[in-house]
């Protein structure tokens, strides 16, 4: 099963922390959760006014609920594919929710895949509006929501399989 995900995060910094995340399954499913330990002593006008003001605003949890949250949506499948976008952070800060990239759930592929490196292997210009690019209609473009993005992403995806190049 490919799980497609997104996080939001206090900065583009080794010491940066979660404020959210989205994750879209192959099957429809959809898990999104926002967090109430991230550090907001790193949060910048450009967070505040990029990131935290496209949050949905659900009832926050912290690092330790999120864990068991993740497992929980991760469960049902034998065999995980994370596929992101620009996944740098994306997977460091996933690893750190089980606390090392050796506790990540064991259906959990260690090997993360990235948009941005099939969109290049496609013949995609990866510096491309995602949203443009896969046609992807909401009524509210909310970039910088981890779900939102997430649902882009899998859109991208589904995109870049399926046209002939």
């Amino acid at each position: 099963m490919k799980i497609f995900f997104d996080t939001e995060f206090t900065g583009l910094h080794k010491n940066t922390t979660l404020i959210s995340i989205g994750m879209v399954a192959e099957d429809g499913r959809e898990l999104y959760c926002e967090l109430n330990d991230y550090d907001k002593s790193q949060v910048d006008n450009w967070i505040k006014e990029n990131v935290i003001s496209n949050l949905y605003n659900t009832n926050p949890i912290n690092k330790k609920q999120l864990k068991k949250t993740i497992e929980g949506f991760l469960e049902p499948y034998d065999s995980v594919e994370i596929w992101s976008d620009c996944l740098s952070y994306d997977w460091v800060l996933f690893n750190d929710i089980f606390g090392h990239a050796f506790n990540i759930p064991k259906n959990v592929y260690y090997i993360p895949f990235d948009i941005c490196t099939l969109m290049k292997i496609k013949g995609v210009d990866p510096d491309i509006n995602r949203e443009e690019y896969c046609g992807f209609a909401e009524e509210i473009n909310q970039k910088h929501n981890a779900l939102h993005d997430a649902r882009v992403i899998k859109a991208c995806y589904r995109k870049l399989v399926e046209d002939k190049q």
